[in-house]
């Protein structure tokens, strides 16, 4: 048995194998084809016929391609479905037929590939009935308001009456309308057009007077909008040239303990720091002497002699100046009073002369320590002057003779000047 079993299997691996050809096919006779039928199967007895387009389409691969199959019984028609046909040939779903011939063994190939034939069925007793048009946005409105105050709750309904009362009726108005928009012109003489509104919104912030319209940084806050030329001509600097170093300057401020301006005081103190040396040793004095004056009205029972007598060092009319700018006094009396708005104020112009000591570019991190304060709110005051947030930049920081990483921010002061726009309110 053994032997037979091997010889039997010896025979089948010695038989030749069997031959491959290319079958010939056209549009006219395309051979067999694959077919994906829909959910409804035809049954076996059904025919189908083929049939090739007189002309055909330029984005076809070949004429074969080009075949639309269709067959029918007395309930269902069949044919072939082009748009998804073509979809399923682009996305690459293709398959060759090869034909066996069992009394010959020989195998045939059609010589291209071919797209399934994808069908849809159509019942040909629903082709007479009209298609009706999807409902209007109305009608749709109509529908469900009804399908509500049949099946709704009671919030539902509710919720549905209110909507009708609300709903205007534009057809009652038609009669109206000119009476209306006459009102409301009428009505709309008095208000404020919107650079009137732009103009009142500058002139309300609490920030030095500036120019929209500057170019350069240094113009956008004139140096005497924020001290007055008269107390700038008072301020004398030549104490500080009388001083043999650093740390006898720095005693010689108003206020010693900031380490923004002690900083600075250690560059422009020196005789050969260039030709801005004494207007910037000014400015360095009266930034001081704004850090002394903040302390002093921070206290609630502060008086103006207590704050003469801390800036003792300075002109009376420097004094009396920062008085009557940064504290207010109330009706009928004599004693001066720090309010919200006036600390903000004193607080801006600070920070505007910081800027101009520094370049515009000014780092927030420092002053925000100096001033007791944290970093974010030191840098809304800045974003209040119209300055820009960010670090510096390669260029910036060899313009500036910065040696950080690049990892620090500043405050930016750029032209034209660009002031953020106000919060608009949540709605509940």
């Amino acid at each position: 048995m053994a032997d037979q079993k091997s010889t039997s299997k010896k025979r089948k691996r010695d038989q030749e194998p069997p031959t491959i050809a290319v079958a010939n096919s056209s549009s006219h006779n395309p051979g067999p084809l694959l077919v994906i039928y829909p959910a409804v199967q035809p049954p076996a007895s059904i025919s189908f016929k083929t049939y090739a387009r007189k002309k055909p389409r330029p984005d076809q691969d070949s004429a074969v391609d080009d075949v639309i199959i269709a067959g029918e019984t007395d309930q269902v028609e069949f044919v072939t479905n082009e748009e998804e046909s073509r979809r399923a040939a682009k996305s690459g779903c293709r398959y060759i037929v090869a034909l066996h011939n069992k009394r010959t063994g020989a195998i045939s190939l059609l010589p291209a590939s071919r797209p399934p034939q994808i069908l849809q069925r159509t019942v040909k007793a629903l082709k007479s009935i009209q298609t009706t048009d999807a409902p209007t946005t109305p009608q749709y409105q109509q529908a469900r308001t009804t399908l509500g105050e049949t099946f709704g709750t009671k919030k539902a309904k509710a919720a549905i009456r209110a909507q009708e009362r609300n709903k205007v009726d534009v057809s009652a108005m038609e009669g109206v309308m000119d009476y209306v928009m006459e009102g409301i012109e009428k009505g709309a003489e008095g208000l404020m057009t919107a650079e009137e509104a732009k103009e009142i919104a500058d002139s309300n912030r609490l920030i030095p007077p500036f120019s929209a319209t500057a170019t350069e940084p240094d113009d956008v806050y004139p140096l005497h909008s924020i001290i007055p030329e008269n107390e700038w001509k008072a301020l004398s600097v030549s104490s500080f040239d009388e001083a043999s170093d650093n740390k006898e300057r720095i005693a010689l401020l108003p206020h010693s303990r900031s380490e923004w301006v002690n900083a600075r005081m250690r560059i422009w103190g020196q005789t050969d720091s260039g030709k801005d040396r004494k207007k910037n040793l000014k400015l360095l004095l009266y930034i001081s002497a704004l850090f002394t004056f903040r302390n002093a009205i921070e206290r609630r029972d502060f008086s103006a002699d207590q704050i003469r007598e801390r800036l003792a060092a300075l002109p009376g009319i420097v004094v009396d100046g920062l008085l009557s700018r940064f504290t207010e006094k109330a009706r009928s009396s004599t004693s001066h009073q720090a309010t919200s708005a006036t600390k903000t104020f004193l607080l801006t112009n600070l920070l505007a002369l910081c800027l101009k000591l520094d370049d515009f570019a000014t780092n927030t991190e420092t002053l925000s320590h100096d001033l007791n304060m944290s970093k974010d709110q030191a840098n809304q005051l800045f974003r209040s002057l119209g300055c820009k947030i960010s670090s510096l930049g390669e260029r910036e920081r060899a313009r500036l003779g910065v040696s950080d990483s690049g990892e620090t921010k500043y405050a930016i002061l750029n032209t034209p000047v660009v002031f953020p726009k106000p919060r608009q309110k949540r709605r509940n």
